[in-house]
C-alpha cells in the first residue's frame, strides 16, 4: 500500500492537473470567434498562395528586366550617337 506522503502529494497533483488542461482547453478554444470559421472548401490551399507569390513576383521580376534592358538600349545608342558625333565633328 502506498505511504501517506505519496496520497497528499496525488491529493494535490491530481486537481492541479485538471485545473491546468481546464485552463489550457478554454485558452486554446478562445482563439476562435464563433461566426468566422470559413469552411475548408472555399479557402484556398497553402501551395495556391505560394503559386500565385510566386507569379506575381516572376510578373516583377520581368517588368525589372524589361527595364533595364530598355534603359541598356537607350544607352548604347547615346553612346554610339556621340562616338559618332565625335568622329564627325574630328573629321570637319
Amino acid at each position: 500500500m502506498a505511504s501517506p506522503s505519496v496520497w497528499r502529494a496525488m491529493r494535490v497533483a491530481i486537481p492541479f492537473i485538471w485545473v491546468v488542461g481546464l485552463l489550457s482547453v478554454r485558452l486554446a478554444g478562445a482563439g476562435q470567434d464563433s461566426g468566422s470559421v470559413i469552411p475548408a472548401e472555399s479557402r484556398p490551399c497553402v501551395d495556391c498562395h505560394a503559386f500565385e507569390f510566386m507569379q506575381r513576383a516572376l510578373q516583377d521580376l520581368k517588368k525589372t528586366a524589361y527595364n533595364l534592358d530598355t534603359r541598356t538600349e537607350t544607352l548604347l545608342l547615346r553612346v554610339e550617337k556621340r562616338g559618332l558625333c565625335d568622329c564627325f565633328d574630328a573629321i570637319h
